[in-house]
């Protein structure tokens, strides 16, 4: 993009600008001339330099390079203008480039630019032609400058080649074919006598060089003749020397020389013979191999593999005959590693399938303390999970196994028709699967113990290994600090790794050390006639050649992670056992049976699944949750459905409750005596105490602590209800929490309930009663103030069965106790309102005549005597009497309003003495009554104060 418009520089024949340059002048008065386009403005700016440099000049090398220039760029304009959201680009230039919308977009031509065709160019082509013509034929003229100034720089120039000479010397230029001129005539000529002068003036600078130093070359020249003299002589002193040299080393070295070579050849000879024995030995690892294998002999095989391995990088290395050997070895290796895998899984499932009873803890234990040391030592630390995996199907099977053994003895259960296990469980009765899940249990605990004594032998192995290299790294240690004399004596102790050691320092061949292990060991070989022996041979062979090196057990970390692996195993097997319970549990569960036990049927369940827990979790130090969690499912089902029998058989007792005093039967009797004592159970029901509790004669009240409570045969059941709820707490004390708060339901339920059936008249509908008396109010007070009596003791039950941080749900009982005591105030309030409607209603009526007493007044004495006899029995003294003054102050507050509405006031006159006399009748008639002979009704509170 140009950022002037003037027009490009062309050449010219004469003038019109320097260096035969002219540029075409501006006619401003042409019609033609337009106002200068506006160059687009430049994305990047130019340096910023004192010269005007342009886009086409090159940075500078000694330019200040930490300014930005149009050099600095990483994007280029095509890079600029490409659309990357384009999903196809096109062949075209422009739409490739610049994107679709170059091609697409509609450029409206400029009016600043007039219309240019071809004869706008034609005066300037006739003028231009001239001159291109002229140009062409100094091209073909004259050479270019620059190529001839290339050819002095060749590396291959020589006048000698006649191109190369024609080049340097157009004669070409001078012998054209078209024919000689006059003037290439002389100036060919002129050359000729130039060059000619050149070469005289060469000639002569020659000779006065030559001349200026003919002394020194003469005088080299002398120099050089009397060199060769004496060169010739140093050659006759050398060639006698070297026959003095030859004669000696004939007489005096030649002899010792073969000797000391002789003695040479035969150590190599005795080197060579031990690594020949050395490869005899190694040749034989393969069948001394197989040989192990069949006997079980991992350790051995895998350790004779490591040993011929080591032998094979030290000893034997580059041997031809053995170069397929390393391999063959690893490959044999990795048989031997799959071996072990799977003898090992065969061990794992031969001991955890076998019986559970009646045979040793662990078996094959050498077997098992071989396969885990080959299992460490290729650091296979995965054998584990291997035990594992047979561990949760050999879990599988004892559940299998115990279910089938209990089917074979139920008679009705066809196994044909039933295949399946859990559809047979669920057949059973409870008892039938009662024995199977303790049987499971039993199973389940010899299992955890077997697997125990397995994991126990693997662990001390691995305690043994992690020992040993202990050991091993001190004396390593110890060994590493001592002199060299030291070391020597600690080498005829230890000539397995430490003389191996000892040897490679001295920079000894290995094989070396095997003619002592050879003589030592001479009269075992002599012996091994059988296989045993051979091997043993074998093994002594490579005795000094064991490994030094890397060590192939693991490292003290991954066998402390082992160890630990052990015990998780032992955690998983507890789990696993679990789990395999909690699906006995479960199958059962599934038609809800578990749901509908008795309680002493969940108990005993509960108290078999606590058993096991506890005695695995001794076992293993593992606290499993499954199966508590299965339990405390069920144990969740079973409050719910117990709650809900007993919540539905009280509705249905208030539901038929006719509201009278009932009979307390001697059973009754003696369970709130338990209680008072302190067992908040139910009894255990004997022959013995059935029949002494036939002899006893119900009584009319329940006596607790001295007070009778006049009760309906409702609360009776209730008592027992609750001490119910305390049974299972005592029984299941995981329950508690949720009990309590079934409990508290169940109080609340039975306040509610008998507050609508009483208070709120709902036994008129529901049990048929005419109407609620005041007998049927003081009852069901008297019914609540005895549940408010255990609220407490229950709470205190519960309390202790609870955690410290579960204290919380006790406030249930603080607000039950309220709500039992509001509705008792609520029914002494309904008994004092029935007495001031009463009188109400009479005292409206009553006038202050003759006779005296008064009909009101009767009426009114009347009504007290009932309500007293209603109550008396029911109601303990102390709230009969204040029943009673509250029934009293209603009395005198409507008998006040009457005698103002009359105008009778204390005066003394005839109508105060008349309401005097019905007064008196009235005290007289309530004083008479039982338990309220020394009640204060104060009277005078009737009189209005005289103004």
């Amino acid at each position: 993009m140009a950022s002037s418009h003037r027009s490009s520089p062309v050449p010219r024949p004469g003038g019109g600008g320097r260096d035969g340059i002219y540029r075409k002048e501006r006619d401003s008065s042409s019609p033609r001339s337009r106002p200068p386009v506006r160059s687009l403005p430049d994305v990047c700016p130019k340096e910023p330099t004192g010269e005007g440099r342009g886009l086409c000049d090159g940075p500078s090398v000694v330019a200040e390079h930490d300014r930005w220039t149009v050099y600095s760029s990483k994007v280029n304009l095509p890079a600029a203008l490409n659309d990357p959201r384009l999903a196809k680009r096109e062949s075209d230039f422009f739409t490739k480039t610049w994107g679709l919308d170059f091609a697409e977009t509609e450029v409206m031509p400029s009016f600043y630019l007039p219309n240019i065709s071809r004869e706008d160019f034609g005066p300037y082509l006739q003028e231009m032609a001239q001159r291109e013509r002229i140009h062409e034929r100094c091209k073909m003229i004259c050479p270019n400058k620059d190529d001839v100034d290339a050819i002095f720089m060749k590396p291959n120039f020589a006048l000698e080649d006649p191109a190369t000479f024609n080049t340097v010397l157009p004669w070409s230029h001078f012998n054209s074919a078209g024919g000689k001129s006059s003037r290439d005539v002389a100036s060919s000529k002129l050359l000729q006598e130039k060059l000619s002068h050149y070469l005289d003036v060469v000639e002569v600078s020659i000779a006065r060089q030559i001349s200026l130093r003919s002394e020194a070359f003469f005088h080299a020249m002398s120099s050089q003749h009397e060199l060769q003299d004496q060169l010739q002589e140093t050659q006759r002193a050398v060639a006698i020397l070297r026959g003095r040299t030859a004669a000696m080393d004939r007489v005096m070295c030649q002899g010792p020389l073969r000797a000391l070579r002789t003695a040479l050849a035969r150590n190599n000879c005795v080197k060579l013979h031990n690594k020949l024995k050395l490869m005899a030995a190694v040749h034989q690892t393969q069948p001394t191999v197989q040989l192990l294998l069949s006997t079980s002999e991992f350790v051995g095989a895998l350790e004779l593999i490591a040993t011929t391995k080591e032998v094979l990088q030290q000893e034997l290395q580059g041997i031809h005959s053995f170069r397929h050997l390393g391999s063959q070895l690893c490959e044999l290796e990795k048989l031997i590693d799959k071996m072990m895998v799977e003898d090992f899984s065969m061990y794992a499932r031969s001991d955890l399938n076998r019986s559970l009873k009646d045979e040793p803890q662990v078996l094959e234990k050498e077997r098992l303390e071989s396969l885990v040391f080959g299992l460490l030592r290729q650091r296979k630390l995965d054998f584990l999970d291997i035990y594992s995996d047979e561990m949760i199907l050999a879990a599988k099977a004892i559940v299998t196994q115990s279910v089938a053994e209990c089917v074979l003895h139920i008679e009705e259960i066809d196994t044909e028709v039933v295949t399946k296990l859990a559809d047979q469980m669920r057949i059973m009765t409870f008892p039938q699967w009662f024995e199977v899940l303790k049987n499971v249990f039993e199973s389940f605990l010899f299992f955890l113990q077997r697997i125990k004594a397995t994991l126990s032998v693997i662990r001390n192995v691995v305690l043994e290994v992690l020992d040993s290299n202990q050991k091993n790294r001190l004396l390593e240690e110890s060994g590493s600090a001592v002199s060299g004399q030291e070391a020597s004596q600690t080498s005829l102790v230890l000539q397995g790794e430490a003389e191996l050691a000892y040897l490679t320092h001295e920079g000894l061949f290995i094989s070396d050390a095997l003619n002592e292990a050879q003589q030592q060991q001479a009269a075992a070989r002599d012996q091994s006639s059988t296989v045993g022996s051979r091997i043993h041979s074998f093994q002594l062979l490579l005795l000094c050649v064991f490994r030094c090196g890397e060590n192939m057990m693991p490292t003290e970390l991954e066998m402390n992670r082992v160890i630990n692996n052990t015990q998780e195993l032992l955690h998983t097997a507890s789990d696993v056992s679990h789990d395999r319970c909690v699906k006995v549990l479960t199958a059962r569960a599934k038609d809800g049976s578990l749901e509908r036990l008795s309680s002493a049927e969940f108990v005993c369940l509960s108290q078999a699944v606590e058993g096991f827990a506890r005695d695995t979790e001794e076992l293993c130090g593992r606290h499993s949750v499954s199966l508590r969690g299965a339990l405390q499912s069920q144990a969740n089902r079973f409050v719910h459905r117990f709650h809900e029998e007993r919540k539905t058989k009280l509705s249905l007792l208030l539901d038929n409750e006719r509201w009278k005093q009932a009979e307390v039967p001697a059973e009754f009797q003696d369970l709130v005596n338990s209680i008072a004592d302190g067992r908040i159970t139910l009894p255990e029901r004997t022959q013995t105490s059935i029949a002494r509790r036939n002899d006893r004669k119900p009584t009319e009240f329940l006596l607790i602590n001295g007070q009778k409570y006049a009760v309906v045969g409702t609360v009776l059941l209730l008592i027992r209800i609750f001490l119910e709820y305390c049974q299972c707490v005592n029984d299941i004390p995981s329950i508690a929490t949720d009990m309590l708060t079934r409990l508290s339901d169940l109080l609340k339920h039975f306040n509610s309930r008998s507050c609508q059936l009483v208070l709120g008249a709902g036994a008129l509908q529901v049990v048929g009663l005419k109407t609620i008396t005041t007998k049927n109010l003081a009852l069901a007070s008297r019914c609540l103030q005895l549940v408010v009596h255990y609220i407490p003791i229950i709470r205190s039950h519960f309390e202790t069965k609870l955690q410290p941080k579960q204290f919380s749900v006790l406030r249930h009982f603080d607000h039950i106790t309220k709500d039992y005591n509001d509705h008792i105030a609520e029914i002494s309030a309904k008994l004092v309102a029935i007495m001031d409607s009463l009188f109400e209603k009479v005292l409206s009526k009553y006038e202050v005549k003759a006779p005296m007493p008064s009909a009101c007044f009767r009426n009114v004495c009347k009504q007290m005597t009932k309500m007293h006899e209603a109550i008396s029995e029911l109601l303990p003294e102390e709230q009969t009497q204040m029943l009673f003054l509250r029934i009293n102050a209603s009395f005198k507050l409507h008998l006040k309003r009457q005698l103002s509405r009359l105008g009778v006031i204390n005066d003394g006159g005839p109508q105060h003495g008349l309401v005097v006399v019905d007064v008196a009748f009235y005290t007289g008639n309530v004083q008479a009554l039982k338990s309220l002979e020394r009640l204060d009704l104060n009277m005078a509170e009737i009189w209005e104060q005289k103004r």
